[in-house]
């Protein structure tokens, strides 16, 4: 069973406080879960916010499945999120995804046989003069083509 630490309860409550209705916090508060449930969000995470947001989890649930930065199973130890909007779409995001999934030996979604790795295809990350582009955690990477990609990925520990 899912249990936010006393430090993420924390963060949750306080959330809670910034805002006139508990419904907008649900997005930071979904943040904190899934960082505390190792990258990944289940209904255990969405049970216990329920809990200490006192808010139903139909309501949590609505905003987790919308949106593509909550993971719904576990990833590895590195997300590549390749962005599949109109932009890198056109200069190459589709060959980059299909490459980095070979030479990682992944389906999308999948974490590699090591746990270091997941490729996900999301929504616009907001990078369209540099495209194509992925995200890494909190790092953009911009301008890239398969092999350059690939090297950053092999200089990631």
């Amino acid at each position: 069973m899912f249990q936010l630490s006393s430090e993420g309860k924390e963060k949750v409550l306080s959330e809670l406080k910034r805002y006139e209705s508990k419904q907008s916090a649900v997005l930071p508060a979904l943040y904190i879960g899934q960082k505390e449930n190792n990258g990944h969000i289940n209904a255990e995470v969405i049970k216990e916010l329920s809990r200490v947001m006192d808010i139903p989890e139909s309501q949590i649930n609505e905003v987790f499945t919308f949106y593509t930065m909550y993971n719904k199973q576990k990833i590895g130890k590195h997300h590549v999120q390749v962005c599949r909007t109109l932009s890198c779409m056109l200069n190459g995001a589709e060959e980059l995804t299909a490459h980095l999934c070979k030479e990682l030996n992944v389906k999308l979604n999948e974490v590699t046989a090591d746990g270091r790795f997941t490729v996900s295809e999301v929504e616009c990350l907001g990078s369209c003069g540099t495209a194509p582009m992925m995200q890494i955690g909190d790092q953009y990477y911009e301008n890239l083509t398969p092999e350059s990609a690939m090297n950053l990925l092999r200089g990631m520990k």
